[in-house]
C-alpha cells in the first residue's frame, strides 16, 4: 500500500509540473527544498558530516550554505525528470548545448565501444537521454532499481522514451561485458560507494571505496572511457562537459591497472565538485567505511 500511495504523490506532482510548465516548475525547488532542509529534514545528518569531512576548512555557515543548495538542486532535478515526459525529440537533444558530442560519436566509430561515465551532479538523467538521441546513438544505460517497484517502471519508460535501453543494475557484469564487445555504448553513474572488500583511492584526500568495475571493463575490452557531467546555470540552463580519460602510462600490473585508472576518474570528478559542491548529491554515505 505504502509503494502506491507513494507513486499516486509521484505521478500528482509530475503532472502537475507538467501542467505549469517547466520554468514555472523550477520555482518550486525554493519552498521544496526548505521543507525537506528544514521541517521533514531527509538525511541532512549525511549531508552536513559529508561537507564537514571533506570542507574542513568552511565555517558552518558556508556548509550550510552549501547543504541547502544541494537540495534545491536535487530538487530541481527531480522537477526536469518528471516534466521528462512532456519532451519531444527535438526538445530532449536541445535541451543541452554540446559543443564536442561528437567526441562520443568519433570514439563510438573506432570500433571499440564506449564507456561513458556520469555522476550524481546536475542532472545526471540529462545527459544519456540528450547526448545519444541528437548523435541518434543509443546507450546501454547501466540503472539501479528504485526500492518503489511503480516509480523504477516508470523511470524506465522515461529512460527508453527516445533511443536508449537499459541494464538493470545486478543482473550480470556479463551484460554490460557483451554490450562493450558488440562495439556499443555503455552508460553508468560511477560515483556510488565500492565494497568494503574492494579498490579504495584518493577522494578529497580520504582513501574512499570505489566500483572496481569500469576500470576492468576499459582493461578488458580496450573500451575509451569518457566522463560526462552536465552543470546546472543560475538560468536552469546546462554547461557540459565531456572528456576523455587519459588511458595512456598505465602500470603493468593488472590490480595497479585499476586502481590508477580508478583514481583518474575519481579525480576528474572531485575537480568539478571542488568548483560546484552544491550541485553534487551529498545525501550518499560515501564514507560509510
Amino acid at each position: 500500500m505504502q509503494n502506491i500511495l507513494e507513486y499516486i504523490l509521484f505521478i500528482t506532482l509530475s503532472y502537475f509540473f507538467r501542467i505549469c510548465g517547466l520554468n514555472l516548475a523550477r520555482k518550486f525547488s525554493s519552498p521544496l527544498a526548505y521543507l525537506f532542509f528544514y521541517l521533514i529534514p531527509i538525511r541532512k545528518k549525511v549531508v552536513f558530516e559529508n561537507l564537514n569531512r571533506v570542507f574542513s576548512e568552511f565555517d558552518k555557515d558556508n556548509i550550510k550554505k552549501i547543504a541547502f543548495s544541494c537540495y534545491r538542486n536535487f530538487i530541481i532535478s527531480l522537477i526536469e525528470i518528471m516534466y521528462l515526459p512532456r519532451m519531444s525529440k527535438e526538445e530532449i537533444i536541445n535541451i543541452l548545448p554540446l559543443s564536442n558530442a561528437d567526441l562520443i560519436e568519433r570514439k563510438y566509430r573506432e570500433d571499440k565501444g564506449v564507456i561513458l561515465l556520469s555522476a550524481h551532479f546536475g542532472n545526471w538523467e540529462y545527459i544519456a537521454a540528450s547526448v545519444s538521441t541528437r548523435i541518434d546513438i543509443p546507450f546501454h544505460v547501466v540503472v539501479k532499481s528504485q526500492r518503489n517497484p511503480f516509480v523504477n517502471n516508470w523511470m524506465n519508460k522515461v529512460r527508453t522514451k527516445w533511443i536508449n535501453k537499459i541494464i538493470p543494475l545486478g543482473i550480470s557484469i556479463r551484460q554490460v561485458y557483451k554490450e562493450l564487445k558488440n562495439k556499443n555504448i555503455v552508460a553508468m553513474v560511477a560515483d556510488q560507494r565500492g565494497p568494503f572488500e574492494g579498490i579504495r583511492v584518493k577522494f578529497f584526500g580520504i582513501n574512499t571505496a570505489v566500483l572496481a568495475g569500469p576500470a576492468i571493463l576499459a582493461i578488458k575490452t580496450g573500451a575509451p572511457v569518457i566522463y560526462g557531467l552536465t552543470i546546472r546555470q543560475h538560468d536552469y540552463s546546462y554547461k557540459v562537459i565531456l572528456e576523455e580519460i587519459d588511458l595512456n602510462n598505465l602500470p603493468e600490473n593488472e590490480e595497479e591497472k585499476v586502481l590508477e585508472i580508478s583514481q583518474r576518474h575519481t579525480s576528474f570528478l572531485e575537480k568539478f565538485i571542488k568548483q560546484y559542491p552544491e550541485q553534487w548529491l551529498w545525501m550518499h554515505k560515501r564514507w560509510k567505511y
